[in-house]
């Protein structure tokens, strides 16, 4: 879907460069937000609980403030690309976001995005419980961030 938001919906993403990217997940939601134009990404929040109108009331006041042109929505796959339980929740949350919001969506393969975000997490001190508050938004700055250096190679 290309439509992005209507002016009507106060959602309008004309010329933005700014895109969130999410992990989603049946008790939490993080994200993240990048910019196309610097190709960085940065932990946003993690959305939690598990009522549909509560998350997606979460997105949309986030979807207000950042004005994104582009949802990135992690899929996840076992090591050896096949696609699990998971993948079909994931594919249907981008559905959700594009019908709901009108925004464009990209999946991109997760695959161990929320080790690397542990590891990432150890390496400045957060481990084992502390890390909860925070894994997930920085698991989708991860998934963002290899959506946007993926970009990045393919117009260079």
């Amino acid at each position: 879907m290309t439509k992005g938001f209507t002016q009507d919906s106060g959602l309008s993403a004309q010329h933005s460069t700014t895109v969130l990217g999410f992990d989603f997940g049946l008790k939490r939601i993080g994200v993240a937000v990048g910019d196309l134009a610097l190709g960085l990404a940065h932990p946003l929040t993690t959305i939690e609980g598990e009522r549909k109108d509560q998350r997606f009331g979460a997105i949309e006041a986030l979807l207000k403030e950042w004005r994104p042109a582009l949802a990135v929505v992690g899929l996840p796959v076992y090591l050896d690309g096949e696609e699990h339980e998971m993948s079909a929740r994931c594919r249907r949350f981008a559905h959700q976001l594009e019908g709901r919001f009108g925004i464009k969506t990209a999946l991109v393969d997760e695959r161990l995005s929320s080790a690397a975000a542990s590891e990432d997490l150890n390496e400045i001190g957060v481990r084992g419980r502390r890390q909860k508050v925070m894994l997930d938004q920085v698991a989708a700055q991860r998934i963002l961030q290899s959506f946007l250096d993926n970009k990045k190679h393919a117009t260079t």
